[in-house]
């Protein structure tokens, strides 16, 4: 008996490591991915919920999490005082068979209390990093397809992987470094460039330059006089880069068996391809190397947040012929991409008047795409991500300032129209757009003969949820109650289901979750990409509760709206929706037989969004 309890007493903490998955500060959604052959078939993961995220369901009745970038936040309590000593201090001790083959870390109890100091320099479990050897092994997390499928190197052009850190501690970044090296072809990796923006770890001067010194790639590091945020410090290596591709990686990766000559191989098909790997999590608790899924793409909200959303209809098809090849995605998530260096800069490169972070990956992805380019995910090239909950960096001016500026100018010169729906729904952008020297920005567009931001919307990324001159933008209002439509916030409770299609006092100063679009083929959205739903629907049922969920594209989404009845009917049962037979104005709507009755009469009152 003791033997099989010691053996699940080892493994629980890699069970529960899969099932508190941290979400980063921009959403994470995860679904489980269908494939005719059971080796290629994904696992499913569950994702622990923080206090800064929401959740709703997909269309497979599987949770998305939505996570928000909150700021300089921590974990309950106040962050202990630490020492310039602790700070400083290099506590890097490997253990040879400490998170070997990607498996959790498992702290004694008596280390915990030493753990929680450790966790705010850099807002993860330092300790448990630190027990890992920066070469430990990790499962090839490839599909059974993709082994072999870009083994001919030949002729493919040469990388330069260019990672910024700031403060990053010693394990994750060499790890990062070490990973990169021991992973990819010799022939093709033409350097490492190590951007560091202006630390000030004593470790991470000196004995970092001895330890790169040694490494058997070129690794060079450039260094900031000043504090110059993530995107200059990046221009700042693409600047010295001498390979053909510009590679770049965040500080606390961990790169894995075939991910670089699958990203090499799609941009010397088409130089003007700008290619992401799938991004894989690790545990910022245990530090566990979780493999996550490949049926989401990158897009964006109403707030311009990076999102990952269900694939588009098309990208699907393409994957059921082969689940191994590259897809397309609206936007990137900014982090870890590839692109051909002559093609950066013929782009424009990054803009150099965008401050620190944020925002930068929205511009760079519309421009290569209104540009002449494309964006794709390479589902044979996986690289593993700590994902943390709150930042541990500092953002001169203040991450308000800083992120809204950035996403003012991507608004200002890149959006069009759609950049006065920004602004109307975003007050502190709009309150920072007069400051925004774009003009630059503008002629790089209008020399590069750039497409409209309608035709990005049209044809990348057809599945949006933004408002459009032949579709209904505005509130859908009950004429009985005089209540409007509400997308669901929080958990929901045990009276309020989380995703119920519910009613709220109708105030357009409430913002966006009042708002809806109601596009030509009849699907009810709203922002974050989901949609009115009845997954419930079924002869028997006797009147099926109405869902905010996951758009999908589902017959059971479609609606009609008939404006002399003021009905909405759902096209697939021929129901309509109703109050619910209730007197708690929290109930969920329903579906009915449709009576003209009072209780089924809507208005869509429509709002100005230019």
């Amino acid at each position: 008996m003791l033997a099989p309890c010691r053996r699940l007493v080892r493994l629980w903490p890699v069970l529960v490591s899969a099932l508190l998955v941290s979400a980063f500060f921009l959403q994470r959604g995860y679904a489980p991915e269908t494939s005719t052959q059971d080796s290629d078939r994904d696992d499913w993961v569950a994702v622990r919920l923080s206090k800064d995220q929401k959740e709703y369901i997909d269309r497979r009745g599987v949770h998305v999490v939505v996570g928000h970038y909150m700021g300089e936040t921590s974990r309950p309590g106040q962050p202990p005082n630490l020492t310039n000593e602790q700070l400083n201090a290099n506590m890097f001790d490997p253990q040879p068979h400490e998170g070997k083959n990607g498996q959790a870390v498992v702290l004694p109890g008596h280390e915990l209390p030493r753990m929680q100091e450790l966790y705010y320099i850099n807002r993860f479990n330092l300790l448990a990093s630190d027990r890992i050897p920066l070469n430990r092994s990790l499962p090839d997390v490839r599909k059974k397809r993709c082994q072999g499928k870009y083994a001919n190197i030949a002729g493919l052009p040469t990388a330069s992987v260019i990672i910024v850190f700031h403060n990053e501690a010693w394990s994750t970044l060499l790890r990062t470094v070490h990973s990169v090296i021991n992973r990819s072809p010799p022939s093709l990796l033409k350097e490492i460039i190590l951007v560091d923006d202006f630390s000030s770890r004593v470790f991470l001067k000196e004995p970092l330059d001895r330890h790169v010194a040694g490494l058997p790639v070129p690794t060079r590091i450039l260094r900031a006089s000043r504090r110059i945020g993530l995107i200059k410090a990046r221009l700042l290596g693409a600047e010295e880069a001498e390979g053909d591709v510009l590679t770049f990686l965040d500080a606390h990766c961990e790169c894995t068996k075939g991910w670089l000559e699958s990203l090499l191989h799609r941009i010397a098909q088409d130089r003007t391809k700008v290619v992401c790997p799938v991004i894989d999590i690790i545990s910022d608790d245990t530090f566990a190397y979780v493999r996550s899924f490949e049926l989401h793409w990158g897009a964006f909200n109403w707030e311009l947040h990076f999102r990952w959303y269900t694939l588009g209809a098309g990208e699907i098809k393409l994957r059921k012929k082969d689940i191994t090849e590259p897809f397309r995605t609206p936007t990137m998530a900014g982090g870890l991409f590839a692109i051909d260096k002559k093609f950066f800069y013929e782009l424009g490169a990054y803009d150099d008047q965008m401050e620190i972070w944020g925002g930068e990956n929205l511009e760079l992805s519309f421009r290569v795409w209104q540009c002449g380019g494309s964006v794709e995910i390479v589902p044979c090239s996986h690289v593993g991500h700590l994902f943390r909950k709150s930042s541990p960096y500092t953002f001169p001016g203040g991450v308000g300032q800083v992120l809204y500026s950035n996403l003012a100018r991507v608004a200002l010169v890149w959006m069009d129209e759609w950049k006065e729906f920004y602004f109307k729904f975003n007050p502190e952008a709009a309150a920072v757009r007069d400051k925004q020297a774009v003009r630059s920005r503008k002629m790089l567009r209008e020399k590069l003969q750039c497409k409209s931001f309608e035709w990005y919307l049209d044809n990348v990324w057809p599945q949006h949820f933004m408002p459009k001159d032949d579709r209904f933008f505005g509130m859908i209002r009950s004429r009985l109650t005089r209540r409007c439509l509400m997308k669901p916030a929080g958990k929901g409770s045990l009276n309020q289901p989380m995703g119920s299609a519910t009613l709220g006092e109708c105030d357009a100063g409430l913002g966006l979750r009042q708002m809806f679009v109601m596009t030509p083929e009849g699907h009810v959205m709203t922002d974050e990409s989901v949609c009115l739903d009845a997954p419930d629907a079924d002869p028997g049922a006797r009147q099926p509760k109405v869902r905010i969920l996951a758009c999908g594209g589902q017959e059971r989404q479609k609606w009609l709206y008939k404006k002399e009845e003021g009905a909405l009917e759902q096209v697939s049962s021929g129901l309509c929706l109703d109050l619910p037979n209730t007197d708690a104005p929290e109930g969920s709507l329903v579906l009915s037989a449709c009576t003209g009755f009072a209780s089924q009469q809507w208005v869509l009152d429509a709002v100005p969004w230019k």
